[in-house]
């Protein structure tokens, strides 16, 4: 909304955004103290508790259709609200530890009246935890040539045989999506999409450790896995088309999260130089601190308004894909910045588990990884600007 002073956000995302605030604090804040500091989730009763309040208030799944039960808002109000789902111990993974209800992977909005009823209402009425599987051993940033895991089609059934690694949730989800080689001369013309229910014969999830403690990311082994036609996801060799804008575009979100968790950290660090005293004098007086949380200010408030320029865009229809890049590079790697920053305004507080920048210090290494690379994302700024 413009003003006369410049941008304002709209009275009802402001109220929006101030309700999440508060359900953070007063209600996630708490659940999560309650378990151990690398838990991936807090305890069942917590959730179910504050996600019925969600529910009640109309803040359960705020970002899907409002036909299978959301609240159909936008990329850009997403974001918003996403910075404030953030702010927490847990968040950087999983804003809100998913009492704002668990969404179903975008790309089910393309399958039949049957699927999306089935699946995507299913999982907003039910939190089910999902899974979207891309990710391949011989690659993840260049989907196009980087499947193998190959579909062949034997009458009404495909035929599944492959690995795809890095897929989180994999283990623990009622249902998920893979995207599958079914033309191996065709480039991203061959690809298409399949529906995998939990339990499926020949589909077998493993956990791996990682940096991250929690919410472990799964090796998935296809080993003649039929799946039945009914579980395809939109035409046969369609399925970089169904996902890639799809994609595209959650790397805003993606980029508030980003943003969210850096101005936890810099709200720590703040807090902490106020009260804390070396040498007979408040670390908030010293200037190497003073510059510390200045630069880390500057960085997060620059990262939220490329963020947020992109999700405008994205809800206009413009093209958005280099703003996308641009506002997943610069927030992953300002986050590090920050909390690296925020690690050494606590010293040896920073690295101990009685605070959370620990485990975001770990997670954020992680952030520069996902949803593609820093160098591929430069590349693609790079592209476009050449062109």
């Amino acid at each position: 909304m413009q003003t006369d002073t410049g941008y304002a956000i709209p009275p009802e995302l402001a109220s929006a955004r101030d309700q999440v605030r508060r359900i953070i604090r007063e209600e996630v804040m708490p659940a999560e103290a309650k378990v151990d500091p690398d838990a991936a989730e807090i305890e069942e009763e917590d959730y179910w508790r504050i996600a019925k309040k969600t529910q009640a208030a109309g803040m359960w799944c705020m970002g899907a259709p409002r036909e299978v039960g959301g609240q159909g808002l936008g990329t850009f109000d997403m974001c918003v609200l996403t910075e404030e789902m953030a702010q927490h111990r847990m968040g950087l993974y999983n804003p809100g530890c998913g009492v704002f209800g668990r969404t179903p992977p975008p790309v089910i909005y393309a399958g039949t009246p049957e699927q999306i009823q089935t699946y995507a209402a299913g999982t907003i009425k039910n939190a089910w935890f999902t899974f979207f599987a891309i990710t391949e051993p011989s690659g993840g940033s260049d989907p196009a040539g980087a499947i193998q895991c190959r579909a062949v089609r034997k009458g009404d059934n495909y035929t599944l045989n492959g690995t795809k690694i890095f897929i989180s949730h994999a283990h623990e989800a009622e249902w998920g999506v893979v995207f599958t080689r079914t033309n191996p001369a065709a480039g991203r013309k061959g690809v298409t999409c399949f529906i995998i229910k939990k339990g499926q014969k020949g589909f077998t999830p493993r956990p791996i450790r990682t940096l991250r403690t929690s919410a472990l990311p799964n090796e998935v082994q296809f080993e003649d896995c039929v799946v039945p036609v009914e579980q395809r996801l939109g035409p046969e060799n369609e399925g970089l088309d169904l996902c890639l804008d799809l994609l595209t575009r959650l790397r805003f979100p993606y980029s508030a999260c980003n943003v969210g968790v850096g101005v936890a950290a810099l709200r720590l660090a703040i807090d902490h130089a106020k009260q804390r005293r070396t040498f007979g004098e408040l670390l908030s007086k010293r200037q190497a601190i003073q510059w510390m949380l200045a630069d880390s200010e500057v960085e997060l408030r620059a990262a939220r308004w490329l963020t947020w320029e992109g999700a405008w865009k994205a809800d206009r229809r413009e093209d958005f894909r280099t703003e996308a890049s641009i506002a997943k590079l610069y927030s992953s790697e300002v986050l590090g910045r920050v909390i690296d920053r925020a690690v050494q305004i606590h010293g040896g507080y920073g690295v101990s588990k009685e605070f959370p920048l620990e485990r975001w210090y770990r997670e954020a290494r992680i952030r520069r990884i996902g949803e593609g690379p820093s160098e591929v994302h430069r590349m693609v700024i790079a592209r476009t600007l050449l062109r």
